[in-house]
């Protein structure tokens, strides 16, 4: 496909579509935008989990059982950490630990995080624009009846287990987008995706950016949202339990409600089509497919249908301008 695509993703479901985006457009068309408040100091490392899945993914070193970490992955230098008492909870393996060296020093030599992802880009073979959501610091703070916590001791070191009161996006204020986000705005797209990606964790991060998301709804190319939530489930991580602590209905059409008056259209799995028509009462146009991805066929199939979903809402965008232009000129 020729057309030019702008991608929102978090970790492992958003880099599921991403890479069935990559596989399906013509090379240099994709550019992927990676959710950033995931990211901590670790050992004195700077650990960005959510990049690290995404080229991973596309450069397809990644676990194939867990979606993300690498590949036969070894793990000499935790076994060594554990036997000198130091924190195993979050497990670097030694190939992933080689991408936060690397990034780690790279940034303490000056370099901004987008340059790290594009020279890591380089050195995996990966051809895709993967660029952060922000070269400054946005964390992602889960409130809980024991306080604040930083994500990755709610997500990694306490697995998710406090239950989630609040969430907050420490730094979303001061950020601006990274220099690959405004120049991908500034083109002229085709469509614009949100991946089946965490609304809370992964996607509102980016969002929280002053002005990005009124920038992503005046854009001319749709914007279409991929259900991460089916039948009531999360495919991937813990969305169905956040919703259900923050008090919000476990279902496709409450992620529907929560990006209204930003999206255009919303894919929606087969498993829930009686709610498509609760979907198109607010406004915003629905197609309905397959979206678990179990291969990398389901991966391409989903691109290709989200595109040519956006592709539809597209035309009849430019129909109703046409009609509207040859009205005016009567």
């Amino acid at each position: 496909m020729s057309q030019r695509v702008l991608a929102l993703s978090g970790g492992v479901g958003g880099a599921k579509l991403a890479l069935g985006l990559s596989r399906i457009l013509a090379p240099g068309a994709l550019t992927v935008v990676v959710n950033t408040g995931d990211d901590f100091q670790h050992l004195g490392l700077s650990v960005s989990p959510d990049i690290d899945t995404l080229l991973y993914t596309l450069a397809g070193i990644n676990d194939p059982e867990t979606g993300w970490g690498r590949s036969e992955e070894t793990w000499s230098f935790m076994a060594a950490l554990e036997a000198l008492g130091g924190p195993t909870w979050f497990r670097l393996g030694d190939k992933d630990l080689a991408t936060n060296v690397t990034r780690t020093a790279r940034l303490g030599a000056g370099a901004t995080l987008s340059t790290v992802t594009c020279e890591l880009c380089r050195a995996l073979g990966v051809s895709v624009n993967v660029v952060p959501m922000s070269d400054a610091p946005v964390r992602t703070q889960v409130q809980t009846p024991q306080g604040w916590l930083g994500f990755q001791d709610y997500f990694v070191r306490l697995r998710c287990e406090p239950p989630v009161q609040a969430l907050q996006y420490q730094g979303a204020a001061q950020a601006t987008p990274a220099p690959g986000f405004r120049a991908a705005l500034g083109e002229p797209l085709d469509a614009i995706v949100i991946c089946p990606s965490n609304p809370y964790l992964s996607v509102d991060p980016m969002l929280s950016i002053p002005g990005l998301r009124e920038g992503l709804s005046t854009q001319a190319a749709p914007v279409i949202a991929v259900s991460p939530i089916v039948a009531g489930a999360a495919i991937k991580g813990p969305t169905a339990k956040i919703m259900a602590e923050l008090g919000v209905e476990q279902s496709a059409v409450s992620v529907a409600r929560h990006y209204q008056g930003l999206i255009d259209g919303f894919v929606l799995d087969s498993r829930d089509q009686a709610m498509a028509e609760a979907i198109r009462a607010m406004g915003i146009a629905v197609t309905v497919t397959q979206t678990v991805m179990q291969s990398l066929a389901d991966r391409e199939d989903l691109a290709r249908v989200t595109l040519e979903f956006a592709g539809l809402l597209a035309s009849r965008r430019g129909e109703l301008t046409e009609d509207h232009v040859g009205t005016g000129s009567r």
